[in-house]
């Protein structure tokens, strides 16, 4: 009876020791993360823009700059952590609006696997933080709540003009599940004007990476794949509603496939 007993507990015993190493190690990291790029940042993208006079430069080393910085914050779970990105059209050229399911509050740093100059739609929580918003807000970060519908695509396609992909999770709010809610059709009314390609992206196994309203983190696997265009061709007789429901199927069967 202890054998067995012992043999039933042990897994359970190594998963909290994991999710207990997990956290400790995260959440220590990743203000050091965030401090050393701060420090390094800040002056960096100051000289640089000094140096070169270009304003259209420096943004790109902002947008890229925070790209580094989430993959820095990804790396800070590893190894009880492990992200994966699946390109399933690598031959798809850029400016693209990139449209997500969203499940956690990692999903943000999960775009850093994106190997794009990229810029993110807001929620309005995320431009409150400390940090967060001020950075956001250099990097030309769209807070679609704080815009008219308007501005937003003024704002979006003079971006895709320059070349700078937008990302986009248009149920507007964590799922905190495997359930995808109903799309908002603003990203998909700006594609269809600026004439660009939408690439549905489908992230997978990150529910509990950490579950909606908790800061504690699980160990897991996350997938994150690209899914191939949907091209401005294939779209034109579609109105807005059709076409956020299209991508939306094309982002759930590739999530049913996965299961």
């Amino acid at each position: 009876m202890t054998s067995a007993g012992a043999s039933v507990s042990s897994p359970a015993r190594s998963s909290i020791v994991a999710v207990i190493l997990l956290n400790i190690f995260f959440w220590s990291a990743v203000p050091v993360v965030t401090f050393l790029f701060l420090l390094i940042g800040i002056p960096y993208v100051s000289s640089f823009l000094l140096v070169t006079r270009s304003r259209r430069k420096t943004k790109w080393v902002i947008r890229r700059s925070i790209s580094n910085y989430g993959t820095a914050v990804l790396r800070c779970a590893w190894p009880w952590v492990r992200v994966d990105y699946v390109d399933y059209s690598p031959d798809d050229a850029p400016p693209f609006v990139f449209v997500s399911n969203h499940r956690s509050s990692s999903d943000a740093f999960l775009m850093a696997c994106l190997p794009y100059e990229c810029i993110q739609v807001l929620n309005n929580w995320p431009s409150k933080l400390p940090v967060v918003g001020p950075v956001s807000k250099l990097a030309e970060y769209l807070q679609i709540r704080k815009m008219t519908s308007e501005a937003f695509m003024i704002a979006g396609m003079r971006l895709l003009a320059k070349g700078v992909s937008i990302i986009t999770f248009p149920e507007g709010t964590r799922s905190g599940s495997r359930r995808l809610g109903p799309f908002h059709g603003s990203a998909f009314r700006l594609a269809q004007q600026a004439g660009a390609n939408i690439v549905p992206l489908a992230i997978s196994g990150n529910e509990n990476i950490p579950k909606r309203g908790s800061i504690i983190l699980h160990p897991g696997r996350i997938v994150v794949a690209k899914l191939p265009a949907v091209r401005p061709g294939q779209i034109q007789d579609l109105n807005a509603y059709k076409l956020k429901n299209l991508v939306r199927d094309r982002i759930r069967q590739h999530l049913d496939s996965q299961i």
